[in-house]
């Protein structure tokens, strides 16, 4: 699955209609009301923001949704959800803010906006992988934490904490599941 570590947005305009669309980091959906409030000050003319996110939740599990804010049922949050799902994306938000032109677009015409808008901005996105880490406490003696953060940075693990005493150090680490095998290994 990609992701994305930054915002991205793009506008294009169909029939005079300006669609405005931006794709934003959402890991759990913590971000996705403060973003959405946002674009509603900065763009208190607009006539319609469109939503849709798709986040893993603790489970592990997809959790999506998607709001056609005014627009005709199913013309719009929903052929926006598509795209993050066709593009195999995650833990992101997307909101399209429509100003609307004066042009009625019709059901087909809608989908094909917001639908071009919101790949509009993904083509322009910086798409990374995702990483599924894990936490984890090992045990490591004194003779073997300088190898053992070599290691750590190999497998690109991250030190979360670490408590020493007389004979080594505990380690809190967050990882991906099978590096933090191989470091239990090593």
């Amino acid at each position: 699955m990609l992701t994305i570590e930054q915002d991205f947005y793009s506008e294009i305009e169909i029939k005079k209609s300006k669609f405005i669309s931006y794709i934003f980091p959402n890991k759990n959906n913590q971000n996705f009301d403060i973003y959405l409030n946002k674009l509603k000050t900065e763009h208190y003319k607009a006539k319609h923001f469109v939503t849709a996110f798709r986040y893993k939740n603790s489970y592990k599990q997809i959790i999506e949704g998607s709001s056609d804010n005014g627009e005709p049922r199913g013309t719009s949050g929903k052929p926006t959800l598509n795209v993050l799902i066709g593009n195999n994306l995650i833990d992101i938000g997307v909101i399209t803010v429509r100003y609307f032109g004066g042009t009625k677009l019709g059901t087909g015409g809608l989908v094909s906006a917001y639908s071009d808008a919101i790949h509009s901005t993904i083509k322009i996105s910086h798409l990374i992988q995702t990483r599924d880490l894990i936490e984890s406490e090992l045990f490591i003696n004194y003779k073997n934490i300088t190898r053992f953060k070599a290691l750590i940075n190999k497998f690109n693990c991250f030190i979360l904490n670490e408590n020493f005493n007389e004979t080594g150090a505990f380690f809190k680490i967050s990882c991906e599941e099978q590096n933090i095998f191989q470091l239990k290994n090593y």
